[in-house]
């Protein structure tokens, strides 16, 4: 089934400011919130929906890329809810927003009032995001590339695997929430008595408590290291995209999910090409016979060559286009243009001979300029060949 747009799921327009659209996502995730909704699917189909739709939307580098490609162009930049619980999409908003969205609902672990929060029973820790920078050339651009990167990062602490313990029995329920993660507290009100949860102080909201931690990690779960990372990079890419890796980043303390690899791309400049979009620009010189009498010529693309004509009386600044021999448009079917800007070279220098020739030349009829009213400017033929 294909996507709803997501300005469409969370009932706003594109000019809508970032508190517009998460006052939108809250009212969603109130309306379908499954302890308002319990066992109804189509419910908690819409609140995973709304939730990818505002990871999005709240993200100025995912929104900006969305806003120019739909969800096409998101690849693996849009985090996908459908197969995550409610625990996890919790944590995942708790850690954005620092516990959550305000007004007593710690990032929506208790929702007091409205089936006291059983939905979620211990907090999960997620792992700090890493970002980085990948070089790539035009060339690289130009298809699908796999690059290797090696990460300085929190791992998961070989000595403990990640528990944080010195052993197995070091580890013990949380004596304040029995292990839930959280502590209940009842409030009467005019409404009748209200129940809200809160994280667990003591634990942390794990459930656990380490009495000897390891002297390796010193009860962390993680430890200084590093990682060779693999990332598939789809063609097409420009100066500025980024990508996420999810679960690539920092290890999260004592077992909790790993933070996500952000990738930044810089694509470097070319030697002949210029880039504008998934178009691609080359200036080519061909001699003054050349012009005149018409040639079949080879031109360079980033993938090889392409044979062009080139027809007699061709003049400096015609433009020619080679469709599809651009650059991809990311995860799209959709590729560039090559756009030929033809330039006719004068000889810098010549010889008694070459002098005598042209200046024999000059005299002709055919060699006397005679510029018709459509001999426009290049910048005016660039212009009318877009139009």
């Amino acid at each position: 089934m294909d996507k709803r747009d997501y300005y469409e799921v969370l009932g706003v327009t594109k000019e809508a400011s970032a508190d517009e659209i998460k006052k939108a996502y809250r009212k969603m995730a109130m309306k379908y919130h499954p302890d308002r909704n319990p066992g109804d699917k189509e419910a908690e189909e819409k609140f995973k929906e709304a939730a990818e739709a505002y990871d999005v939307l709240s993200n100025p580098d995912k929104k900006a890329r969305y806003d120019q490609f739909g969800h096409a162009g998101m690849g693996s930049e849009a985090s996908d809810f459908s197969g995550m619980n409610f625990n996890d999409i919790f944590s995942h908003f708790a850690d954005i927003f620092g516990g959550g969205f305000g007004g007593g609902f710690s990032g929506f672990s208790g929702f007091g009032g409205f089936g006291g929060g059983q939905g979620q029973q211990r907090r999960v820790r997620r792992g700090g995001d890493i970002r980085i920078k990948v070089k790539l050339t035009l060339e690289e651009v130009a298809a699908p590339v796999e690059k290797k990167v090696k990460i300085n990062k929190q791992v998961v602490c070989p000595h403990c695997n990640g528990t944080g313990a010195k052993d197995p029995s070091s580890v013990t329920t949380c004596p304040d929430c029995h292990g839930s993660g959280q502590v209940v507290r009842q409030q009467r009100s005019m409404f009748g008595i209200i129940q809200q949860a809160t994280v667990c102080s003591k634990c942390g909201g794990t459930g656990e408590v380490i009495k000897d931690p390891c002297p390796h990690c010193h009860g962390n779960g993680t430890v200084s290291g590093e990682e060779i990372i693999t990332i598939n990079i789809p063609a097409g890419v420009d100066n500025g995209m980024q990508m996420t890796v999810p679960q690539k980043g920092h290890a999260a303390q004592r077992g909790g999910v790993n933070g996500d690899l952000l990738v930044v791309f810089e694509v470097a400049d070319h030697d002949i090409f210029e880039r504008d979009g998934n178009n691609l620009y080359l200036n080519y010189y061909i001699s003054i016979p050349q012009a005149a009498l018409g040639a079949s010529v080879e031109i360079p693309t980033l993938t090889g060559k392409a044979k062009i004509k080139i027809a007699s009386g061709t003049q400096s600044g015609q433009i020619l286009r080679l469709q599809g021999k651009g650059l991809p448009q990311v995860n799209s079917r959709i590729v560039g243009d090559l756009i030929v800007n033809v330039n006719v070279w004068t000889p810098k220098s010549l010889t008694k001979e070459e002098k005598a020739m042209l200046e024999q030349l000059s005299t002709h009829e055919n060699f006397v300029p005679k510029p018709g009213k459509n001999d426009k400017s290049v910048f005016s033929r660039v212009r009318q060949f877009f139009q």
